[in-house]
């Protein structure tokens, strides 16, 4: 797939964008990733999907995107910024826009909030109240460290790679070895690009304030649910709950995986957003 990197200044962040395949040769999907990630951990899907133009940006403040100056790192800024993303490209209403994780909240309020779409889709979305995830309340400790300490000994807080390593290992489900040292390697490498301590904390603390649920009603388009069968992040049971909030919704569960869908079964991913893109076009 021919792949193409841009920058672009928006909200007073140097964007870093990666477009895969050509405009106008199959359907146009925008990309948003998750939390401390990049536009790295959604390529095994997208690699997958040949025949479709997409767009996948760093988010501000992660990967090789500098953090926003003109808009604060909260949903509603990055909504904001997304929307001046996606009309710097002239990309239009006939967008499909993809989230994963934190990117499912971004993109659900942003088009919750008037940001035209053709269709949604969402893998691993955020359903439930984050404050009820297992551990949590040492996550928050930990992102309150951050804050308090200096930028140089926050990095190096932030970017510990037992820290890293543990949370890994965590999420990983799959028992193929040799998957999960790639998985480990990708957290290894991509998790801890992030362009301030300021920008990476504002954005944890974004992910605790807002969840898919809040706004599902208010979404008429169709869309399309990913969600993983083991996932502590995003339960299975909040998905259903999900599905039944949307106007227009389908729910792909995927067996055997928790939050790293696009990882561990990305062969599973494609499959249902080509699916679903067929299902637009019929």
């Amino acid at each position: 797939m021919d792949t193409v990197t841009r920058d672009l200044e928006l909200l007073g962040s140097r964007v870093r964008y990666w477009e895969y395949g050509t405009r106008g040769n199959g359907p146009t999907i925008v990309v948003v990733h998750g939390y401390r990630g990049d536009h790295h951990g959604l390529e095994p899907v997208v690699n997958l999907l040949p025949d479709f133009h997409i767009v996948s940006p760093d988010l501000p403040g992660f990967g090789d995107s500098t953090p926003m100056t003109d808009a604060a790192h909260s949903i509603a800024g990055y909504g904001a910024w997304l929307r001046a993303f996606i009309e710097a490209l002239g990309l239009g209403a006939d967008a499909i826009l993809l989230g994963h994780s934190f990117g499912s909240i971004v993109v659900a309020h942003a088009v919750a909030d008037g940001l035209p779409a053709r269709a949604v889709i969402l893998i691993n979305p955020i359903a439930d109240d984050p404050a009820k995830v297992a551990g949590i309340g040492a996550t928050k400790f930990y992102y309150a460290v951050a804050r308090r300490l200096p930028e140089r000994a926050a990095r190096a807080w932030l970017s510990n790679p037992l820290v890293v390593q543990g949370m890994s290992v965590k999420l990983a489900k799959t028992r193929d070895r040799r998957l999960r040292r790639f998985i480990h390697g990708q957290h290894h490498a991509y998790f801890s690009r992030f362009g301030s301590r300021a920008s990476i904390v504002e954005g944890f603390e974004a992910s605790l304030s807002a969840t898919v649920a809040d706004v599902a009603a208010q979404i008429t388009q169709p869309v399309l649910l990913v969600a993983g069968e083991r996932d502590e992040v995003a339960p299975l049971a909040g998905q259903f709950a999900l599905l039944d909030a949307f106007p227009d919704a389908r729910l792909d569960v995927i067996p055997g995986v928790g939050h790293l869908i696009h990882y561990e079964t990305p062969e599973a991913a494609a499959h249902a957003v080509r699916a679903f893109v067929t299902d637009l076009d019929a």
